[in-house]
């Protein structure tokens, strides 16, 4: 299934944290914060998203923000441009 946002909005799955420190404690899955760094899958329509963003990045975005969807088993989420913090350039 393919999925294309419109207006504002990107596609984004979240990468998942660190699961042990370097210390070498393992952190429980109750204890782990919710992700707040993503792969942009797929990107809206609006200009201000499509100069901003592209297939591929890697963003920053804020803890809440956006909606959670499942897609052929994988979770993503669909994020407003103003939720978007930061873009992480290597």
């Amino acid at each position: 299934m393919t999925i294309k946002p419109i207006g504002d909005r990107i596609l984004v799955q979240p990468l998942e944290l660190q699961k042990q420190t370097e210390s070498g404690i393992i952190i429980p899955d109750t204890a782990k914060e919710k992700p707040i760094t993503g792969k942009v899958i797929e990107i809206g329509t609006s200009e201000d998203v499509t100069n901003n963003f592209k297939v591929g990045d890697t963003v920053i975005y804020a803890k809440y923000g956006g909606d959670e969807i499942t897609i052929d088993n994988k979770d993503l989420k669909i994020i407003q441009y103003s939720d978007v913090l930061a873009k992480i350039i290597d």
